[in-house]
């Protein structure tokens, strides 16, 4: 079986103010690094007119599909100041995520200026209060690593199909066009369990990939 680890639960943001400038602490779940990027860019767009939007987050590397089933994933750690002095945000950002021994998760903490310059050690505690403030908003939540499988079926076999995945209480969404086609979020350590309860109740006629 695949450890379970800890994330946050949600999307969330905290807000707070230091001798006049602004911090907003983001946080979100998410399970790739193209997911953390586009979280740190979505912010970057919503708050363009901050000062500062530090970036931090922890997140597997690489596919899912590309580790070895029940692996632990190599974890890809990143943080940057974004124009603040070196060492004084995006480090006491990415701390905190550690600290708090979460992972699959990124944070952005936007800044808006407040005419007074806080120091190296100001900003530090002021960007470290951001992340811990918006990771208890989200709340932390334990997860197990999930895959995402891509199901698809002629409609004679469809209910068959149906059934076995609804009997494993996994999430799904269901399209029916001129084929029917299942999105799955499994975890990692039922996948190849579900891809033979499948294959055997369509006799192999179902269609499965990542």
């Amino acid at each position: 079986m695949t450890d379970a680890y800890r994330t946050v639960a949600e999307r969330a943001t905290a807000r707070f103010e230091v001798q006049g400038s602004e911090f907003l602490g983001h946080v979100a779940p998410v399970d790739t690094v193209e997911a953390a990027e586009s979280f740190v860019e979505a912010v970057r767009e919503e708050y363009a007119d901050a000062t500062h939007n530090v970036p931090a987050y922890r997140v597997p590397a690489g596919e899912p599909s590309e580790r070895a089933p029940g692996s632990e994933p190599m974890l890809r750690e990143y943080s940057s100041d974004d124009g603040e002095p070196t060492g004084s945000a995006g480090k006491p950002a990415l701390n905190v995520l550690q600290q708090r021994e979460v992972r699959n998760v990124a944070a952005v903490v936007t800044r808006y200026y407040g005419g007074t310059n806080l120091g190296v050690g100001g900003l530090a505690r002021a960007y470290s209060r951001a992340v811990k403030e918006g990771v208890d908003a989200a709340g932390v939540a334990e997860e197990r690593p999930h895959r995402t499988l891509v199901v698809e079926t002629e409609y004679d076999d469809s209910g068959t199909v149906r059934g076995v995945i609804e009997s494993t209480g996994v999430e799904f969404d269901a399209d029916y066009g001129e084929r029917v086609r299942f999105d799955l979020r499994v975890p990692v350590a039922e996948v190849e369990e579900l891809r033979e309860r499948l294959n055997d109740a369509t006799s192999g006629r179902v269609e499965i990939d990542r």
